[in-house]
């Protein structure tokens, strides 16, 4: 398959915003893609290489490099280049309408094959070591010397990280499910699949040459992550014991970060929310985990630091110091922790993910034996909003951030990837009708003035809207942020900078941000309450006629970098949040 059928694609896609004709044109595509490389098209579609989790090196080449790969490839100078950049706003798009003229059509020899360019970028990236910066450079340019400027411009937004094509990993499977088995509503079982073998390329490849019942008899692989779990929200006790039948279980819901553990003997394996390996972070963990009673399981605990010297829980914050690749040692000594257990998803051989709540409390209790590091989340089995309200007062006195109440029905299944019912989360503001965070991305930013002239002054948030797979606007946030947080925006956010709206992002903001971003970070926010809006988009007319819905006065918490931009708040929770916020007016 040559490369440029696949860069065709991303010219159209690149061309639309509508999810619809996003799904049409990723359709023809997969149709068109022999099996044996749709993994390495998906891949490339997504603008990486590898699922995150493989912990193998993307390209690692820096805007600085890949201007000397062009340099080399076009034979214009540097500082030509550089200027181009500046003007046009993307070296992709530099190349393709400047530099590529310049060659000499016999240059180009060959027409490249996906597979070509895949490896090629597989090569560059895996380079280590000394000389391993000039072998990205040469290799680079060798692949640009052998494409037109369409092609190039595709290249470099990849081995950049900024291919900025807006297509979601939704889309893709809706896709996928249409090419293959011509019927989208079997989206679900692709989706089933990816939940607990998150490596969308292999679910592409085996879906392409084995067919839907494949996908449908896949089981949970130990070291290959299940995608987490999720809670909805609501904002009483009486409301949570209705919805989920009248009684519920109730744990701690710590202040953390929540981990997923997979132990074959002596070998542990740590996983993040979104799915980042952590076990190298976490050398306690991983010994606390190969002391539970079970030779081989998959389970989920919130790790989450403590005060040696008091016993108490410590805040978010401080476990973040331990996300390091350096002086691991050093800060598992001086930032300890406490891995609290509350679900198991697999044992031995057999799947647990359909199996009913107090089944799988059960097996916890029967393999965790408790210590000072290691304990089962506290919890207990209600039917009582007096009792429960009594229980999430004991959490927020042990520091925790309320509790998490969780169905004890026969349904009360693992849901993996979901946010559903099954599970809902309780917290409780006091300060504000607000009663709970939210979690944004950021989309954009405006400079500012006085104090905050050398930084930004404030930033544009966003939610997921996940029926129609793009991310809406709701708030500007510019309070809440410390002197370090301020000092450090223009370094944080400088390689997620575009010139453009991101395709996937509605806005009617006016002005528009001064500068455009990636969809990359994630940050907590709360404000005093949700309010309607003819500013943003997010929850459009599901309250009122040609209104959406924003943040009054909303603040900064924190970064969520255990998040990524498939966890965030969804633009359907903020409409209940809204509902359940004016029945208490």
């Amino acid at each position: 398959m040559q490369y440029r059928t696949l860069t065709k694609t991303y010219e159209e896609l690149a061309s639309t915003s509508k999810r619809l004709e996003m799904t049409d044109i990723l359709v023809e595509l997969f149709k068109s893609t022999p099996s044996e490389i749709i993994d390495k098209v998906i891949f490339l579609t997504q603008g990486k290489l590898h699922p995150s989790w493989f912990e193998l090196p993307e390209t690692g080449i820096a805007e600085k490099s890949a201007i000397k790969a062009v340099s080399i490839a076009t034979g214009s100078s540097i500082n030509e280049i550089e200027e181009k950049v500046k003007e046009l706003g993307d070296l992709g798009t530099a190349i393709e309408k400047s530099f590529m003229k310049k060659k000499q059509k016999t240059l180009i020899t060959s027409s490249l094959t996906v597979d070509k360019v895949y490896s090629s970028l597989d090569k560059i990236a895996q380079a280590s070591g000394t000389g391993s910066a000039d072998f990205k450079v040469r290799n680079l340019a060798g692949l640009l010397a052998n494409v037109d400027g369409t092609d190039g411009k595709w290249i470099l937004r990849t081995v950049l990280g900024k291919l900025r094509i807006g297509v979601a990993d939704q889309t893709i499977m809706e896709a996928l499910a249409i090419a293959f088995t011509g019927d989208k509503s079997n989206k679900q079982y692709i989706e089933y699949g990816y939940n607990i073998h998150p490596n969308l390329g292999e679910i592409a490849r085996k879906l392409a040459s084995e067919g839907l019942e494949s996908i449908k008899e896949m089981k949970i692989e130990y070291f290959t992550p299940v995608r987490m779990m999720l809670a909805q929200r609501l904002p009483s006790l009486e409301e949570i014991l209705e919805k989920l039948g009248g009684e519920c279980a109730c744990e701690y819901k710590y202040d953390g970060e929540r981990i997923q553990a997979h132990k074959v003997g002596k070998e542990v394996r740590l996983f993040s929310r979104n799915l980042e390996n952590l076990t190298s972070q976490y050398p306690d963990v991983c010994d606390l985990v190969r002391m539970i009673g079970a030779e081989n399981a998959v389970i989920e605990g919130e790790c989450v630091a403590i005060d040696t010297e008091t016993g108490d829980l410590m805040p978010f914050q401080e476990l973040m110091h331990r996300r390091r690749k350096y002086g691991v040692k050093q800060a598992q000594e001086k930032y300890p922790i406490c891995l609290y257990v509350f679900d198991i998803l697999k044992i031995g051989e057999q799947d647990l993910l359909d199996t009913e709540y107090k089944l799988r409390r059960k097996q916890l209790e029967e393999i965790i034996k408790e210590t000072d590091q290691i304990r089962l989340a506290t919890s207990i089995i209600s039917n009582n909003p007096s009792e429960i309200q009594a229980f999430f007062d004991s959490a927020i006195e042990a520091g925790c951030e309320g509790i998490m109440a969780k169905s004890v029905q026969p349904d009360s299944i693992y849901q993996a990837g979901a946010r559903g019912w099954i599970w809902i989360k309780f917290k409780k503001g006091y300060q504000s009708k607000m009663e709970d965070s939210i979690d944004v991305v950021i989309v954009g930013a405006y400079m500012g003035r006085g104090k905050r002239a050398k930084s930004y002054g404030a930033l544009l948030c966003a939610v997921f809207n996940k029926n129609e797979g793009n991310y809406e606007t709701i708030c500007k946030v510019g309070s809440g942020f410390t002197d370090e947080n301020l000092a450090q925006f223009i370094p944080k956010f400088e390689e997620s900078k575009r010139e453009t709206k991101p395709p996937q992002v509605t806005s009617f903001i006016k002005p528009e941000p001064d500068i455009w971003f990636d969809l990359q970070f994630i940050a907590e926010i709360i404000g005093d309450e949700i309010t309607l809006s003819n500013v943003h988009p997010t929850g459009y007319g599901a309250i009122r006629e040609n209104s959406g819905l924003s943040i009054r006065f909303p603040r900064f918490v924190r970064w969520r970098e255990d998040k990524s931009i498939e966890d965030i708040t969804t633009a359907e929770e903020v409409v209940e949040m809204y509902k359940q916020q004016i029945k208490q007016v």
